[in-house]
């Protein structure tokens, strides 16, 4: 290819790669390159989900059976303080986390309209002011749900909020890390500007809570959760981290700087979560995403029904309908399935998803220490795998044909994804994938493209220049090898001639008006040259009623005997459908014959200043010609000189005779080409052998043996003149013995 046709392709490249890495870079958003993405991350995060239930944690479910049964939501906080209870004293489990948040204060038992009373209405009653003295610890089931999570492996859950104003109510956990801890280093945070936290009292007696925000992509799926948020300069945890901490005995939240790689300083965020456990030789590790998060490692489609996590109703615990100790030593969430309490998400794996599974599966994932993340050198990865797939693409298509290049742009989209997936299942990394895909593709669209444009000009030049010459059908070979050069002066090649007549012709087209000799000859010579482009012949002339036409030329063909073999065959086999058209039109039915030689000959452009024509000439043209005649004496529909025989021996063959031609101071062997193989067909193979055994006592004058040999292969195969022929030569040659040292050849006329 020529520099004119490389300039577009860098051209192009170029401003793919310009593109694709401002995208990368953050600078310009490409909203269908991340939507392909996600698409390829939800597919591969389904197909390596593992599907098995974690028996670790167990989801107590407030569903629409527990609405059903207790009563709906919000409950009394004396039913919740039952419920722990009935969690860590009769079921013993090793940690709960709520996803749920309290706010405000219990209101069902009428404690605060008493308590106004007192002080109102009542409060020269000292009577009704001690008795509600008396009650007041029995009423006050805030305190009573306080009391139960009182020194209790707990973490209360709450949420931020940044669209209510910067609105908060409810009481903080602390925080788990300070802004001074980075060290002035620029991390990304999420960032809130209001929150709804629990009520003061529940907060003192269980200080420790997470909140359950989670961060939905733009398409509304929620994929990744926050593990650290901002608020206020300072950093909370998230519910699955601080239950994980529990477990843990709640270490300090450290930050994990990168390593400094290749280049100083190159990445100055956050890489991970350092939890120093007392005892341990080295702290836990949590991988972090550029904006503190991690991606939910989701187990399966989720639901009670999903397999992932047993699932339990809130109403069976409360109802003391599990066997004591059946929970022991699990971790426990209480949420909720029931659609009314609004808690259901969008998720890769299941529309509608409960949202108390998704913090399970990131604490399942924190436990195993398998969260996959996407590091902070993904931004390094992307940038030098869109200049390697760029760079070698737009160097290797267009050394490519049409299908080598689709299979290689083929295997670059599959090792993309295959090192993806590797990088994704062996290390849990997450690596940007959609701006390679679309760069691959678009390069093979763009070299396909412009293949287009510069093959058709390069076809049209073929057209122009050897359009007079040339079958179309070859031309579009031709133009398919831009890069080789195609002459039309004369040279010697080997090919394969074939020569297709009308037999009786002029017989049968005595009687017919012209119009019907012209549709006649129209037909068959229509349907003789679709069958020779069909097996890759060059159409070389017509010459009255006969076809000439030749293999090897002007595209070389190392097949061009076989190819003319097969033509042949195919010819003989299309007679029966052409008569019965020619029939169907009053026509007379014809029939074929068919002369085959193969050898040197010039080829190319031959003739003079006022007409000139793409032709073969030389021996093998003269050869086909004869042997084409020659068919007729034997029967034959297809004949052939022995240089076809030997250019394609593979075939199988029938020897028929030996003939002295004029021009040659040797005898030529003639060959028919057989239907089938002697090795599938046993009566082909007897009657071979019985014809071999006939030439053999024909050539040594064995007149006897031969007259038994054609006797019974006229009772084998009584329609195949070329036995009664030598049958015929036999008789003759008893009454009139051939000359001293005759071999058998026969004098063609």
């Amino acid at each position: 290819m020529n520099v004119k046709q490389h300039w577009p392709r860098w051209m192009i490249t170029a401003a793919l790669l310009l593109l694709l890495l401002l995208h990368a870079a953050g600078t310009l958003r490409l909203e269908f390159v991340e939507r392909l993405d996600h698409f390829v991350y939800d597919h591969r995060l389904r197909l390596a989900m593992p599907r098995t239930l974690d028996e670790r944690i167990v989801i107590v479910d407030i569903d629409e059976k527990s609405l059903a049964e207790i009563g709906g939501w919000p409950w009394s906080r004396d039913r919740l303080a039952q419920l722990a209870d009935e969690l860590f004293e009769r079921q013993q489990v090793r940690l709960v986390g709520f996803d749920i948040v309290f706010p405000e204060p219990d209101r069902s038992s009428g404690l605060a309209r008493l308590e106004q009373l007192a002080e109102g209405e009542l409060q020269h009653v000292p009577a009704f002011r001690e008795r509600l003295r008396q009650l007041r610890p029995a009423l006050d089931h805030d305190a009573r749900f306080a009391d139960a999570l009182r020194d209790r492996p707990v973490v209360l859950g709450y949420y931020f909020t940044s669209d209510r104003g910067g609105l908060a109510s409810g009481v903080l956990p602390a925080p788990v890390m300070e802004r001074s801890a980075l060290a002035g280093r620029p991390v990304r945070f999420t960032r809130w500007d209001g929150h709804g936290a629990n009520l003061p009292v529940l907060a003192e007696a269980a200080p420790h809570a997470g909140f359950f925000n989670v961060l939905p992509d733009a398409d509304g799926i929620v994929r990744s959760v926050p593990l650290l948020a901002d608020y206020q300069g300072r950093y909370y945890e998230s519910l699955a981290l601080a239950m994980y901490r529990g477990l843990h005995g709640w270490p300090p939240v450290q930050p994990g700087f990168p390593a400094e790689r290749w280049l100083p300083r190159s990445y100055q965020g956050l890489e991970s979560l350092r939890l120093p456990v007392a005892g341990a030789a080295a702290p836990l590790t949590i991988p972090v995403d550029a904006q503190v998060g991690a991606l939910v490692p989701y187990r399966g489609p989720g639901g009670p029904g999903g397999g992932s996590f047993r699932y339990v109703s809130a109403a069976d615990v409360l109802g003391g309908r599990l066997a004591p100790g059946e929970l022991r030593g699990r971790i426990v969430l209480v949420g909720t399935t029931a659609p009314g309490m609004y808690d259901l998400r969008a998720t890769p794996v299941g529309e509608v998803y409960p949202g108390v599974e998704a913090h399970a599966n990131l604490l399942a994932g924190l436990l195993d220490a398998r969260l996959p993340v996407r590091p902070d050198y993904a931004l390094g990865y992307e940038v030098m795998m869109l200049l390697l797939v760029g760079l070698s693409l737009t160097l290797l298509l267009p050394r490519l044909g049409p299908v080598a290049a689709v299979l290689a742009a083929a295997g670059a989209l599959l090792l993309i994804l295959a090192l993806d997936t590797w990088l994704y299942l062996g290390a849990r990394l997450v690596m940007p994938v959609a701006s390679l895909l679309l760069l691959a593709a678009a390069l093979l669209a763009v070299h396909v493209a412009i293949g287009y444009f510069f093959e058709n000009r390069s076809r049209r030049q073929l057209t122009r220049l050897f359009g007079g010459y040339v079958p179309p059908e070859l031309l579009a070979e031709m133009a398919d090898r831009p890069g080789q050069r195609y002459d039309m002066a004369p040279a010697s090649r080997p090919l394969t001639v074939m020569c297709c007549d009308l037999r009786h012709f002029t017989a049968l087209t005595a009687s017919l008006e012209a119009a019907q000799v012209r549709e006649l000859l129209g037909l068959c010579l229509a349907r003789i040259t679709e069958v020779i482009r069909a097996h890759r012949g060059t159409l070389d002339k017509y010459v009255g009623d006969a076809v000439i036409a030749f293999w090897g030329a002007p595209l070389d063909e190392p097949r061009h005997a076989e190819l003319a073999v097969q033509a042949a065959q195919a010819l003989v086999r299309e007679v029966p459908a052409l008569n019965a058209e020619l029939k169907a039109r009053g026509l007379p039915e014809v029939s074929l014959g068919i002369g085959l030689a193969s050898g040197m000959t010039w080829v190319g452009d031959m003739g003079s200043e006022l007409r000139r024509n793409y032709t073969a000439m030389g021996e093998a043209v003269t050869l086909a010609l004869r042997v084409e005649a020659l068919a007729r004496s034997y029967g034959l529909d297809v004949l052939a000189a022995e240089g076809t025989r030997d250019a394609a021996n593979h075939l199988p063959w029938q020897e028929v005779d030996r003939v002295l031609v004029k021009g040659r101071d040797r005898p030529l062997a003639l060959y028919t080409p057989l239907p089938a193989s002697p090795d599938s067909d046993k009566a082909l193979a007897s009657e071979l052998m019985a014809w071999h055994m006939a030439l053999k006592a024909y050539r040594a004058q064995d007149w006897d043996q031969a007259d038994v040999q054609l006797l019974n292969l006229q009772r084998l195969n009584p329609d195949k003149r070329l036995y009664s022929l030598f049958a015929y030569r036999v008789a003759h040659l008893r009454k009139h013995p051939p000359p001293a040292g005759w071999d058998g050849a026969f004098e063609a006329r």
